[in-house]
């Protein structure tokens, strides 16, 4: 059973979105992945929200651009943390999907991550997860422990052939 969804209101949106899955599927959580447009077919989106939790989900990662209501619209609907992507938008550079998710009122949080975010939202989503995950919680672990080794590998080059031939 899924227990992340990931939903974007674009296809436009999924190379950022696939940033997310990815980590999911690194990690070894299942998720199912959705097109809804808000604002194009209403009916759709409501259904979807009003059955995520009957489907398992536990986390929803909604990427969205523009008025970018599909993450705050999630998390009005669906009674578990919500978090929201802002896509990078030609016209204002992503400010207005920013400012529409974190924007959200009192009451309906919505976590928001930088635009274009998509592997933070996943490790959000994973982390959010872990808290009642043993196994998990080890994963994230060895995840942070790689990143850190792949930081100093590239340092250790940088050391060995200098800035100028790096």
């Amino acid at each position: 059973m899924a227990k992340v969804g990931i939903v974007m209101g674009s296809d436009s949106d999924m190379p950022v979105m696939a940033k997310a899955a990815d980590i999911l599927d690194k990690l070894g959580i299942d998720y199912e992945m959705t097109i809804i447009s808000a604002h194009r077919e209403p009916d759709v989106f409501f259904e979807y929200a009003k059955s995520a939790e009957a489907k398992g989900f536990k986390v929803i990662i909604a990427g969205a651009g523009m008025a970018a209501h599909l993450p705050g619209m999630c998390a009005a609907i669906f009674p578990m943390p919500v978090i929201g992507i802002p896509m990078h938008t030609t016209s204002l550079g992503g400010r207005d999907s920013l400012y529409s998710i974190v924007q959200m009122p009192s009451g309906i949080p919505v976590a928001t991550v930088a635009i274009n975010g998509g592997a933070n939202a996943g490790l959000l989503a994973a982390k959010i997860l872990a808290t009642s995950d043993e196994a998990l919680l080890a994963k994230l672990k060895e995840y942070s422990k790689e990143l850190k080794e792949q930081v100093q590998a590239k340092d250790a080059r940088l050391q060995e052939v200098g800035y100028k031939n790096y």
